[in-house]
């Protein structure tokens, strides 16, 4: 069997013409971050959306006829927010998708290496311990550290074991996680119990904190890092194959595999250091393109992004909607989401099998 075939998968009409369905999920894109954007506890009409856009991006092009309040809240308060969850959902989607090539585990997800687990405890320090002493950057720029030193523990504990295999980094980063989520419970007990509820709702996701200061960090981690995959795709594809086979193909497997493994820790630690931590995205969405397109990591990753993204922005509307005007926490939307297309998976599956 051709190394191709392996790789390609089954073949959809959608293969065929991958410029046209990335074309469409940016188009869907962009009507779902409107939408978004016009949802609330309070409604703005889309094409009042557009307009106070527009008039930002092009100013004096647009005659305001709104108020100021309806400026704020497109252009201060919801678009940073949706393009932040598309950001993320986006990162998250595209780390899941490499972890799960380089793991050989269809349930890798951005979580397993401890990465999530570090920025909660730097986020939990600072909400129940320091305080903002660096304004409202604080937090994240605690939660990004929290996440680099769970990747330096983790790759230091596998360099140290030689560990370099999928199987034991991957249990190496769950030790980690382990270890680390032990010290943040016990930062909550020994903590100031009036914060306690602010960290439970940053340890189950949110983007209400979303500023247009702070969305350069996770977009440029997403475009630098999503970049470095797509690079490598191929070298993806052959590590699906398996270790052997992607060392006869010329990759040297575990320090390739080390490599991913640091970029989509940095990658996910800018995501979570915004965001909070967001379950299930990275393990669904890659299941659901590949299920649509065949395993080819070209086609898998870019798509895993727009889908990513798109998913992200719907589940934040739901999150926002769902009890005006108080926000519920994203990861009880995309918890319930992704249990249920798993257990839809599972049946699936049986029925296949």
């Amino acid at each position: 069997m051709s190394h191709k075939h392996l790789v390609d998968g089954p073949r959809h009409a959608l293969i065929h013409n991958l410029p046209l369905a990335i074309a469409g999920l940016c188009g869907l894109l962009l009507l779902v971050a409107m939408l978004a954007v016009s949802v609330g506890a309070i409604a703005v009409p889309l094409d009042m959306v557009w307009r106070v856009v527009l008039s930002h991006l092009v100013p004096g092009s647009i005659t305001p006829d709104w108020s100021a309040g309806r400026d704020n809240i497109v252009w201060e308060v919801r678009l940073p927010r949706v393009l932040l969850g598309a950001t993320v959902g986006a990162s998250l989607a595209v780390v899941g998708a490499a972890l799960q090539s380089v793991t050989r585990n269809p349930l890798a997800d951005p979580h397993l290496l401890g990465v999530s687990s570090g920025a909660a405890l730097g986020a939990i320090v600072v909400l129940m311990h320091t305080g903002l002493f660096l304004g409202l950057v604080t937090v994240p720029l605690f939660a990004f550290g929290g996440a680099l030193l769970s990747t330096a523990l983790v790759v230091g504990v596998a360099n140290l074991a030689n560990a370099t295999n999928a199987s034991r980094l991957v249990l190496t980063g769950v030790a980690i996680s382990f270890v680390i989520t032990s010290l943040g419970s016990l930062a909550i007990f020994l903590g100031d119990p009036r914060a306690a509820h602010t960290v439970i709702f940053w340890m189950l996701g949110g983007l209400g904190l979303a500023q247009w200061a702070q969305l350069p960090y996770p977009l440029a981690a997403l475009v630098l890092c999503g970049t470095f995959l797509l690079a490598n795709a191929r070298n993806l594809n052959a590590m699906t194959l398996g270790d052997e086979s992607a060392t006869t193909l010329g990759l040297p497997a575990g320090r390739f595999r080390l490599i991913v493994f640091i970029v989509c820790a940095l990658l996910t630690g800018a995501a979570v250091a915004f965001s909070g931590v967001i379950a299930f995205v990275g393990l669904m969405i890659p299941h659901l393109v590949r299920m649509a397109i065949g395993g080819d990591y070209r086609r898998v990753l870019p798509l895993s992004a727009l889908v990513g993204a798109i998913f992200l922005v719907l589940a934040d509307m739901v999150a926002r909607t769902i009890i005006p005007p108080q926000d519920l926490p994203i990861g009880v939307i995309t918890g319930l989401v992704g249990g249920v297309f798993f257990i839809a998976l599972m049946r699936r599956n049986g029925r296949l099998g």
